[in-house]
């Protein structure tokens, strides 16, 4: 039996009026054909054919177009091929609300999804992950453009969730590239755990107005550090469409493929990329975080990428670790501000990929259990390998972009085309050699 869904379609979309005023949110069109309706579609692929619709706002239009969900599409003619129950807020309730009111028909876990982003992701992956941890929610996260405006989850090792940054709240200097996309697996035991009054639901408060209950700030935030709530990291496509500038850019990704394509069922390409010298100045061993800085065009590079469709995936050798010159936690906060910079400039990674190994010994204060030799150190391709299982990434239409020789011949021992970043006449048998990654993605040689 498949999972429920409640699609939330209540919304206003005050922020859109100027795309589509006289009609909900979710049904403006992208390519012809509403975005709800590409939702379901995406869902009713993999299974997923059981939906109840939270409407509210100019909710008849939702409610006429898809019926019971038995009939064709008004617009392709094709059959829905799913099931529709609508719960209609005569008040707007907060994007929880009605939670409440339909708890009675959410008796196992749920999806839970907003009815105006642009998603296509592999759900059953989705869903595998949350029944594997255990927890009452997993969070579908992935990292945006905008990650300075945008909820922050952090997370542990294990992916559960120790810290949830609200908009409002206020958030480290440097801070990795997480962002709760609005998709949810959730037990219906958050509910029941809420600190919430369920009769004062949708009545006139102590302010004058109706008691709305927020998905975020007042279900799922107060999880944050309980062991109850992991994420779920995936570069697959979602993106709201809150203003016009995101709905315009959706539309440009759908027609050019790049939605569909980035669902994990199918093969990915990857960049790979090197970090010092690639990314950031080359100082030598980086062990002062004062010492990060990005490279002059790397993010508007970086940023490239991203559009491109390809993953922007990180792989570093950190030695460093191992000879005990920084810890594990220092080196993840130079990482987060090498994802804080690129963010502050719209650029994103879509992984990082570290080896903290070393095979030499005699290095003070070294790490015993990490002088191995080991499968990841670049030029053996084992980071590479390892980010292809996770991603699905074709690496023979991938590339692996660096300064030295392990880049380069790590790119060529996981069957990558390479990229030389250099001034010199070096060969190691890469494909192509180009003085900086900024120049490479201004001639759009890879991408």
């Amino acid at each position: 039996m498949a999972m429920k869904v409640v699609i939330m379609a209540g919304g206003k979309g005050t922020r859109i009026t100027s795309v589509a005023s006289d009609i909900p949110k979710p049904m403006i069109k992208i390519e012809g054909i509403p975005v709800l309706e590409r939702e379901i579609e995406c869902l009713r692929n993999q299974g997923f054919d059981d939906i109840i619709m939270t409407v509210s706002h100019l909710g008849n239009i939702i409610m006429d177009y898809f019926g019971d969900g038995s009939g064709n599409s008004p617009i392709t003619g094709v059959p829905f091929g799913v099931h529709v129950e609508y719960y209609f807020e005569k008040e707007p309730l907060g994007n929880a609300g009605a939670l409440f009111n339909i708890k009675d028909k959410l008796t196992s876990d749920f999806l839970l999804l907003n009815a105006d982003a642009m998603f296509d992701v592999d759900f059953n992956r989705f869903v595998a992950f949350h029944k594997e941890h255990g927890g009452l929610v997993t969070l579908f996260t992935h990292p945006n453009s905008h990650p300075y405006d945008s909820g922050l989850i952090i997370a542990d090792k294990n992916g559960a969730v120790e810290k949830w940054l609200a908009k409002e709240d206020e958030r480290p200097q440097y801070y990795r590239n997480r962002v709760n996309a609005g998709l949810h697996v959730i037990s219906p035991q958050v509910l029941e755990l809420a600190d919430i009054d369920v009769d004062l639901i949708g009545k006139i408060g102590t302010n004058g107005k109706p008691v709305k209950v927020d998905l975020d700030r007042q279900l799922l935030k107060s999880l944050a550090g309980t062991g109850k709530m992991f994420c779920y990291d995936s570069p697959e496509y979602v993106k709201d469409m809150g203003t016009p500038d995101r709905y315009y850019s959706v539309c440009k990704d759908y027609k050019e493929g790049r939605v569909s394509g980035k669902n994990l069922k199918n093969k990915q390409k990857a960049v790979f990329l090197d970090r010092d010298g690639t990314i950031n100045k080359y100082v030598g061993f980086l062990r002062n975080i004062d010492d990060f800085e990005l490279i002059d065009g790397v993010a508007a590079a970086i940023r490239k990428i991203n559009e491109s469709g390809y993953l922007a995936i990180v792989v570093t050798n950190q030695p460093v670790i191992a000879r005990g010159e920084i810890s594990f936690d220092e080196l993840e906060e130079i990482h987060n501000k090498m994802e804080t910079l690129l963010g502050q400039e719209g650029a994103y990674l879509d992984a990082i990929y570290y080896c903290p190994h070393h095979p030499h010994k005699g290095y003070e204060g070294e790490r015993p259990e990490l002088k191995i030799e080991c499968d990841c150190r670049k030029p053996k391709p084992g980071m590479l390998f390892k980010a292809a299982e996770d991603f699905n990434i074709d690496l023979s239409q991938s590339w692996m972009i660096g300064d030295g020789e392990n880049d380069v011949k790590a790119g060529i021992n996981a069957g990558c085309r390479t990229v030389l970043l250099s001034d010199g006449d070096e060969c190691y048998g890469q494909n192509i050699t180009m003085q900086s990654l900024s120049k490479l993605m201004k001639e759009s040689i890879v991408v």
